[in-house]
């Protein structure tokens, strides 16, 4: 298969070969790639037809054994890229594992195992086991020892893990740097030196970078052997004529800011995309409840249906459509002038391909898109596959959105008295004013309610929270929950030391214990970095780090009561700004311990390290398993100064 011309690129070294693309493939599918017959059809039964660019430069290449230093995109297909060819070259004979990636986050983790799964639909009896910090170990132990053919894990646990002796590497064939940048940008780029160092010297490396710094070619450069460069320039850009805006929004009121935005824009024809066919016909039905007119449009929908439905939305007899993105596949209708991303797309190119349903033939068009807290990172990645921040929204509060109903009825009724053929009614008014002798401006008043119908010309809020916009928004400077972080009372500048000195000298509030970790000031620390690791290696929520003190020299944290050994342990060896936390409890004069809560903690209820899961087990042999409840995130306040010259952070 002919790769393109290749050509030296500046700073690099020279055993690399550039192999940049920018170009989408057109005609040549999976089967021109090499791959086996049998992953041939899973890739088909997926619905696969073309290979993404990184795909079709990066499969071939490792099929032949070659080191690959990939430069993609998250949304481009690359986690595609490494798994088919690699799980090609997999034995199911062999128990130990045979391929390890590693990842930044044990979300990425999981969805990269979980692609793994879904890639090996036909390889019976094959295992893959993510492993990641804040997950009993246990829990991972069993699967390692009876067997598993890929690990892919987080740097500090598949470091345990080898200390352990319980991941053994003899049988290793390759290796994947699954976004090396971010991994470097954690502070993990000494952790992935060590795990580098202990594999084996003959194996397959793999390494992928959305920016390609100059420590990741000193890696490349090191670790790999006479590497394939595949630069791919993402060519993901809508049409210009698409304004795209992005409207932060609470997950429970989303139908709420749906609501408001069909009454306050000015629109043709709308489709709003969710994820899932229950979804679609749940939105649906509950605009419908609401007074505005819409259709689902899902997998479950017969042909003839569907083609109903659509003849409809052409015809401009029906205006709002909620569809799944299978759905909506083929969807040409002109007349579309929104686009509402009513749940986030997987990535970037559904994305781009769910915004392209408007701004056709010429016309401008709209794409909105709501991203809840826990959703910021997948808007910074669909920011960067189109070349620019979108446009923030904000929420029209029920006065302004009764002003728009006055309006327009005040249009309306301009507009109607423009009309010919007015004496029939004028006689009407003239005759009950006559009759009754009601006024004139009374009769007018009774028909405007009349023409109000079931829309209430003064809107009214529907709940105790929704009239209120931030309730069901939020903002860039708040937490992934939401939570305000802005100033509390410390930062306004009055005279308030007394309060402060209590406030530095007040032990844990209950259900919390006070833990000292090595780190302060001195070593660059900062609230965020603290929270950061703690979530990353203990899986605990960021809303659940209490009071954080940090010291030239030492840092207190207020975490959960009832920490369990094995996330003690994690804690302990993690690092923050590559400093080892050695996290202890402290026991000094100012910082008194608290009472016990019944709500939760490391033992259980719904708060820190006791409840729920990373969401539910898939079908087939992906073991995830257990897990401490939510995705981590910076939660709480901004830091501010307090006496002493030591920063103070709550976390409530």
């Amino acid at each position: 298969m002919v790769f393109g011309k290749r050509v030296k690129i500046a700073g690099s070294s020279p055993a690399m070969e550039d192999n940049t693309n920018t170009e989408t493939p057109s005609g040549p599918g999976f089967d021109t790639l090499g791959l086996p017959e049998s992953m041939l059809t899973t890739v088909a039964k997926l619905g696969y037809e073309v290979p993404s660019p990184v795909q079709a430069r990066c499969i071939p290449a490792l099929l032949a054994g070659r080191d690959v230093l990939g430069q993609a995109q998250t949304g481009t297909g690359k986690t595609a890229a490494f798994a088919l060819p690699l799980l090609a070259n997999i034995d199911l004979s062999q128990r130990d594992p045979q391929i390890l990636v590693l990842a930044p986050t044990r979300e990425l983790a999981i969805q990269v195992a979980e692609a793994f799964q879904k890639y090996s639909q036909g390889m019976k009896g094959f295992h893959v086991l993510p492993i990641y910090g804040g997950q009993a170990y246990s829990l991972q132990l069993r699967p390692l020892s009876r067997g598993v053919h890929v690990v892919v894990g987080t740097p500090g646990r598949v470091m345990d893990h080898i200390r352990r002796g319980t991941l053994k590497l003899d049988g290793l064939k390759g290796l994947v740097l699954d976004e090396a940048d971010e991994m470097l940008r954690m502070g993990f780029l000494e952790d992935v030196q060590w795990i580098l160092e202990q594999m084996p010297e003959k194996r397959q490396t793999a390494l992928f970078s959305a920016t390609m710094p100059d420590v990741i070619r000193r890696i490349a450069e090191k670790y790999l052997d006479n590497p394939e460069l595949v630069r791919i320039e993402s060519r993901l850009r809508p049409v210009e004529t698409i304004r795209q805006r992005v409207q932060r929004v609470h997950g429970p009121h989303k139908l709420e800011a749906l609501t408001r935005i069909l009454e306050a824009e000015d629109y043709d024809g709308v489709i709003v995309f969710v994820r899932t066919k229950n979804a679609a016909a749940e939105v649906a039905e509950k605009l419908e409840a609401r007074g505005i007119a819409a259709a689902a449009l899902s997998g479950d929908v017969n042909q003839a249906m569907r083609e109903k439905t659509v003849n409809r939305l052409k015809k401009g007899s029906l205006d709002i459509l909620v569809a799944t993105d299978v759905a909506a596949r083929g969807l040409d209708v002109d007349r579309i002038s929104h686009v509402i991303n009513y749940d986030i797309p997987y990535d970037a190119e559904a994305y781009v391909h769910r915004i392209g349903r408007t701004g056709r033939a010429g016309r401008t068009g709209e794409a909105i898109l709501f991203v809840k807290p826990r959703e910021q990172r997948m808007l910074k990645i669909l920011e960067r596959a189109v070349g620019s921040p979108m446009e923030q929204m904000t929420l029209p509060s029920a006065d302004e959105i009764g002003q728009m109903r006055i309006d327009r009825f005040k249009a309306k009724v301009l507009k109607a008295l423009e009309e010919p053929d007015q004496d029939f009614f004028r006689s009407l008014v003239s005759d009950m004013i006559t009759e009754d002798g009601t006024d004139a401006l009374d009769i007018a008043a009774a028909m405007a309610r009349l023409a109000q119908s079931e829309t209430p010309l003064r809107a009214v809020q529907r709940a105790k929270h929704q009239g209120r916009a931030s309730e069901v928004e939020w903002n860039e400077n708040q937490g992934a929950q939401g939570s305000p972080r802005g100033r509390s009372r410390d930062d306004f500048g009055d005279d308030r030391g007394p309060r402060r000195e209590r406030r530095e000298n007040k032990g844990p509030e209950q259900g919390m214990e006070r833990y000292k970790i090595q780190v302060g000031h001195n070593h660059g620390v900062g609230p965020s970095s603290i929270v950061g690791a703690i979530c990353n290696e203990a899986g605990l929520e960021g809303r659940h780090i209490g009071r954080i003190e940090i010291y030239p020299e030492f840092s207190t944290v207020d975490l959960p009561e009832g920490m369990p050994a094995e996330v003690f342990e994690t804690l302990q060896h993690a690092r923050v700004q590559n400093v080892p936390m050695r996290l202890a409890k402290d026991h000094g004069p100012s910082h008194g311990g608290g009472g016990g809560r019944s709500e939760g903690g490391f033992g259980g209820g719904n708060r820190g390290f006791g409840g729920g899961g990373h969401g539910g087990r898939p079908g087939g042999n992906f073991r995830p398993g257990g897990g401490f409840g939510g995705r981590p995130h910076h939660g709480g306040k901004k830091p501010n100064k307090g006496k002493g010259g030591h920063v103070r952070y709550t976390g409530e």
